[in-house]
């Protein structure tokens, strides 16, 4: 299931390197953003969500300042209705 969203959120590859990113669609195994620099498929990242914090991602597609990211690990029914509720 997938959540029409608009998140203000951090990606990164841990330690200071961390940018500002918009979560605009949401599951519990991904999520789509909207970047303001470019990312690469293959990379691995921290997405920071709100109410949840720091999860793995893998960048799966990137284009045109857009992404889609798998979870390393599924987010619980909890914390994302805790997200998108």
């Amino acid at each position: 299931m997938r959540a029409p969203v608009s998140l203000d959120a951090k990606i990164g590859r841990g330690g200071l390197d961390r940018a500002l990113c918009k979560v605009i669609d949401l599951s519990q195994h991904g999520a789509k953003l909207q970047t303001y620099s470019e990312l690469r498929a293959g990379s691995m990242m921290w997405l920071t969500l709100p109410k949840v914090g720091h999860w793995g991602a893998r960048v799966v597609w990137a284009r045109d300042f857009e992404a889609g990211l798998e979870f390393q690990n599924p987010l619980s029914e909890e914390a994302f209705e805790a997200i998108t509720g």
